[in-house]
């Protein structure tokens, strides 16, 4: 792609996030999530494969229809109360259309069919965007709306996501679709804390963006597509792949590293609010997920390939790997304890 296109489309994606979060009225924020949407298009199908065209058609139908429904909540919201406001949203008919509208943003169940197919037809950095980047708008207009959502409807959505996040992504051999399933389990956490203590999805959405972001990136700079690939990894990059496995753990929320940090403050914070069933269904079915992160991380590091395998081995290089990544995997793996510190500032 033309490095003046790219700059376009890179700065339209700063500039349409920056409008979303910052905004007070709909109509801005929905000029926001539109600026967005177009901005990643062309990032998405720039391979001109049939599978990129196909996700690049996908993501963009969803995301009209989404987009269609924040305007339409916050037209219906105007005419029942005369208010613009995005905080104003008092209205139950909108709060539940926007909610549906956000869901399908975001890719919470049941909606969350598009994600997966646009993650695995998307390059990796693509990919890395679309689980990170683009939800941050979408989370921002949750946070704002917290107070007038229905906490029944949230909570439903959070443990469905979480159980299909976990349950769809044991099967997968390729690497994109397990990190979209990941993302959609994650994304029931953030809901399901959502209307108790706003601030908490923030933070979880924060460390699972650094998380996510190491992950991609080692994968990116490894050149893995799917579990195959990975297997032989690890004599192109041995230091990698330790870290790899490290970032995963991570990612799955065990308890020395980074990813515990959110689901402990989550648990901790519903079963102050008398809701410790929910606490306890959600944290079993995190263990779906759990599964899967320790098969990559298996096929990472700890299998060696059988001989008959298709794929060559790759030649180890002396290449230094990429600072971001050192920096992102630290902060994945450590940061557990200053949650003291953390927990303050929220």
């Amino acid at each position: 792609m033309n490095p003046q296109a790219k700059l376009i489309f890179v700065t339209s994606l700063l500039l349409g996030t920056t409008i979303t979060i910052s905004s007070n009225h709909w109509v801005m924020a929905w000029t926001g999530l539109e600026i967005n949407t177009l901005a990643i298009l062309p990032l998405i199908s720039k391979s001109h494969h049939p599978r990129a065209i196909e996700a690049a058609t996908k993501y963009f139908l969803v995301q009209a229809t989404a987009s269609t429904l924040v305007l339409f909540s916050s037209m219906t919201n105007a005419w029942y109360t005369g208010q613009w406001d995005i905080t104003q949203l008092t209205h139950p008919t909108s709060s539940l259309i926007l909610t549906a509208a956000i869901s399908m943003k975001l890719g919470l169940v049941p909606f969350h069919f598009w994600f997966p197919e646009v993650l695995q037809g998307s390059p990796i950095i693509t990919g890395l965007l679309l689980s990170t980047a683009m939800k941050f708008p979408p989370i921002t207009l949750l946070y704002m709306t917290s107070p007038s959502l229905n906490p029944t409807l949230l909570t439903t959505l959070a443990i469905l996501s979480v159980a299909l996040g976990g349950w769809m992504g044991l099967n997968q051999t390729q690497t994109r679709k397990i990190m979209a399933f990941s993302s959609i389990s994650h994304l029931g956490w953030m809901a399901i804390i959502l209307i108790y203590y706003p601030k908490l999805t923030l933070l979880n959405f924060y460390l699972y963006a650094m998380m996510t972001a190491a992950v991609f990136l080692t994968l990116n700079s490894m050149k893995v597509l799917n579990l195959s690939m990975l297997m032989t990894a690890w004599t192109k990059a041995p230091s990698l792949s330790t870290i790899l496995l490290l970032t995963l753990l991570s990612l799955a929320g065990l308890p020395p590293l980074t990813g515990f940090l959110p689901k402990w403050l989550i648990i901790q914070e519903l079963t102050k609010q008398d809701m410790a069933p929910a606490a306890i269904i959600i944290s079993l079915l995190s263990l779906l997920g759990l599964f899967f992160y320790l098969r990559l991380a298996y096929c990472a590091t700890i299998t060696l390939p059988p001989h008959t395998t298709n794929h060559m081995k790759q030649w180890r290089t002396n290449k230094p790997i990429n600072p971001s990544i050192a920096v992102l995997t630290t902060l994945s793996i450590m940061l557990l304890p200053i949650s003291p510190m953390l927990a303050t500032i929220i």
